[in-house]
């Protein structure tokens, strides 16, 4: 069969089903992750985590994936429908040595696909394992074993996550908050309807109804139009906030009892002031996107700030390198270091945001005015004919500035900054820009949007 190449992204595999993924696919996937994960874990025990969201065709996907696991020898704890966050923990703290989840994030009903970990659930990306397993179900050769695994189940992972996660934490010091959580009918319903039972919150629901079809809206709150549902729900309840959730449950925005959007560098930088107060001079890495705000806050508080390329497998290698306590993602990615890993840990963001609001005693749209220094542009994509060659442009354009090459490429004036980076997998540059004022933003922002579309005039 045809195999189509594209699915296998940067940091996971995904893609239509059935057009370009389907049960063959997720078969010699199976097959494929198995034999790296046994070649690595020579002459010991291969058992591995399986998990699934609750996507149409994940049942089919999720069926021949096991299949394809099961032929290669290596055993298998299934533990069910689960977040991806909930995924992770369970590889890491099981001590298992790897796993696959059946998702796709925070993708239309249409797509799926796998996200794929080591032990301690270190990722897969695109260099250090997807591409491996991409070549291998392309060529389709893999050898009968004598021993089929094993396959087992367990349904309580969710409840020792938040027991382990919540361990330390002092929830009698949560005030009586009201709270609305929109799930887009997606798998962070699971968590949320858990967490709140040990919590003297109120939960206001919002489509918490699992439905892979989102009859609603897309489970994606990066796209501002998904998050004007959970806005008007924060306003007709008086909520003190509001937790917008995307797919797969490993990614969270949140409102203010306004209803406005809090943005992600300003929740990042008061989380990483959190974990930095709790390990006095701590390293906490972040992306690459202009968010200043969150570097101003780190330094405030005597911490190291690293800057990371884009990608949440590419932001966890770098905090194992740096030993980092935490690290977060423009996109509302927020991870923990944990004794047995790093990765996701929604659960702890959202108690520890409780514990630090409770503290402050002001509506949540006071505490982060304090932190409203810079202006942004958002993230604009503009189709260009060459990728590098406009990257290169640019360079030349701005070469009086301070200038990055990390990721794509980052122009540094003491007034404004600003990152282009290319899709990996488009003809598109994202351009991320951010200012001194709402005027020069504006500004530059049109002068650099200028720039990078004036081939195509």
């Amino acid at each position: 069969m045809n195999i189509d190449p594209s699915i296998f992204k940067a940091y996971d595999i995904r893609g239509i089903y059935p057009t370009n993924l389907n049960e063959e696919i997720a078969y010699r996937i199976g097959r494929a992750y198995s034999k790296i994960i046994k070649k690595e874990n020579i002459g010991q025990t291969d058992k591995i985590v399986v998990a699934n969201d609750m996507r149409l065709s994940t049942p089919n996907l999720k069926k021949s994936l096991i299949k394809g696991l099961l032929d290669s020898g290596v055993d298998i704890l299934d533990i069910g429908l689960a977040t991806t966050p909930t995924f992770y923990f369970a590889v890491a703290y099981f001590g298992f040595k790897g796993g696959i989840q059946v998702s796709a994030s925070h993708n239309p009903k249409e797509y799926n696909g796998f996200k794929i970990v080591r032990a301690k659930s270190v990722p897969f990306s695109s260099e250090t394992g997807i591409n491996h397993i991409r070549d291998l179900v392309i060529k389709n050769v893999f050898l009968a074993v004598a021993k089929k695994g094993k396959l087992t189940k367990k349904n309580d992972v969710l409840g020792k996550l938040i027991e382990i996660q919540s361990k330390g934490i002092n929830l009698k010091s949560i005030n009586k908050f009201k709270i609305a959580v929109d799930a887009a009918n997606a798998m962070g319903a699971i968590d949320m309807n858990a967490l709140f039972k040990i919590l003297p919150c109120k939960l206001i629901k919002l489509n918490f109804k699992l439905d892979g079809s989102f009859p609603v809206h897309q489970p994606d709150p990066l796209a501002e139009e998904n998050l004007k549902y959970l806005q008007e729900k924060v306003l007709k309840h008086h909520a003190d906030f509001g937790i917008s959730i995307d797919g797969d449950g490993d990614r969270y925005f949140l409102i203010d009892e306004k209803g406005e959007i809090i943005r992600q560098e300003i929740l990042r930088g008061i989380m990483a002031q959190i974990a930095i107060k709790e390990n006095p001079k701590a390293t906490v890495c972040y992306d690459i996107r202009p968010g200043r705000i969150t570097k101003d806050m780190i330094d405030e508080v005597g911490g190291k700030a690293v800057v990371t390329r884009v990608g949440h497998s590419l932001i966890k290698e770098k905090m194992l390198e740096t030993k980092a306590v935490f690290g977060g993602e423009s996109s509302g990615h927020y991870f923990y270091k944990f004794p047995f890993g790093t990765f996701e840990a929604p659960i702890v963001l959202v108690l520890k945001f409780l514990v630090y609001l409770s503290k402050q005693n002001k509506p949540l749209s006071e505490v982060v005015k304090t932190y409203k220094k810079y202006f942004h542009s958002g993230e604009i994509n503009s189709e260009v004919r060459d990728k590098d060659t406009k990257i290169k442009e640019i360079a030349r354009k701005y070469s009086n500035a301070e200038i990055s090459y990390l990721d794509g490429i980052t122009i540094i004036y003491p007034d404004f900054w600003f990152n282009v980076r290319p899709s990996n997998t488009e003809n598109l540059l994202r351009l991320n820009l951010e200012a001194v004022s709402q005027k020069l933003m504006e500004k530059k922002r049109d002068e650099v949007l200028k720039f990078i579309r004036s081939e195509n005039e």
